[in-house]
């Protein structure tokens, strides 16, 4: 049973590391059941495979069973780049959200765009792991708790508006889509890979150009190193200065669209880095490319 406290994701791990089965979707849903009806409703609009990686934390076990598998593959299978020239290639800055650039404006803000180019330099990189203040709104809220998701999951690669990507692996075309929401995604692109031994994992691709519908399809086959999308230019890619979110997802959870989670609660760190590893195991930069 899950006691009815403002934090019921902490009150879902406390119940995994109660129990004596393995965890599963029937024994989640019997907890739920069982914790009465404040408890279902407030449950009820979150992703049920959030929770049950939650669960299975609790209890002990990997939170996403096939996140070691698909971080071994990626540490052992080189990919092909996705810019031209390559990030390791050309210039490039951290672009810390925390204040460390006291000039820079914000990546909404229209005047980001002046401000990079006098940078000179070719790419710039948003941080994965990053807890930005931005994402403290109500739109990154849920009834499980009160915390909002502020930790970044991908990594952004600012360039300009047009820019080609490439695709690291091959795959195929999970989901094509547009989230339209003002500061959402935009043009949404998801790919499905898969390791040698056959286990899927995902790479998000957000902020594109509409020229996505033209170069690709839903369930298209692509290869490694094909063009697959471009960077898209405001508006149409939410409402950014022009860059890419780029990210690792191991585990689709219950989400069948194409807006998955691109930020995650702090708390639940743990969680969020096996469901989205770091990106930098496909762009393999240094760390220094992360640091001012």
């Amino acid at each position: 049973m899950i006691a009815n406290q403002p934090d019921l994701y902490a009150a879902l791990r406390s119940a995994g590391a109660e129990l004596t089965e393995a965890a599963s979707l029937q024994t989640l849903r019997a907890l739920i059941a069982a914790s009465g009806p404040e408890v279902a409703a407030r449950l009820a609009p979150i992703d049920k495979g959030l929770l049950m990686a939650l669960l299975r934390a609790g209890r002990g076990q990997d939170p996403i069973p096939t996140a070691a598998q698909v971080v071994a593959h990626l540490q052992t299978t080189p990919p092909a780049p996705l810019f031209a020239p390559d990030l390791g290639e050309a210039p490039s800055m951290a672009l810390p959200t925390t204040g460390a650039l006291p000039d820079m404006p914000a990546f909404s803000d229209p005047a980001f765009d002046a401000w990079f180019a006098a940078k000179g330099t070719r790419y710039g990189l948003g941080l994965y792991g990053e807890n930005r203040t931005v994402y403290a709104t109500p739109q990154f809220a849920d009834s499980a708790s009160d915390e909002r998701r502020t930790v970044h999951l991908g990594i952004d690669v600012f360039a300009p508006a047009g820019t080609p990507v490439f695709a690291p692996y091959p795959g195929r075309v999970h989901v094509l889509t547009y989230n339209a929401d003002p500061l959402d995604y935009g043009h949404t692109l998801i790919l499905e890979h898969r390791t040698g031994n056959g286990t899927p994992f995902f790479t998000l691709y957000g902020h594109l150009g509409e020229s996505l519908h033209r170069l690709l399809a839903p369930g298209e086959a692509v290869t490694a190193g094909q063009h697959i999308c471009d960077l898209g230019d405001w508006p149409e890619n939410g409402g950014w200065a022009p860059h890419l979110h780029f990210q690792i997802i191991t585990d689709m959870l219950h989400q069948t669209g194409g807006n998955f989670f691109g930020v995650g609660h702090l708390s639940l760190w743990d969680i969020w880095q096996a469901i989205s590893p770091d990106p930098n195991l496909i762009l393999r930069l240094p760390p220094a490319a992360f640091t001012l």
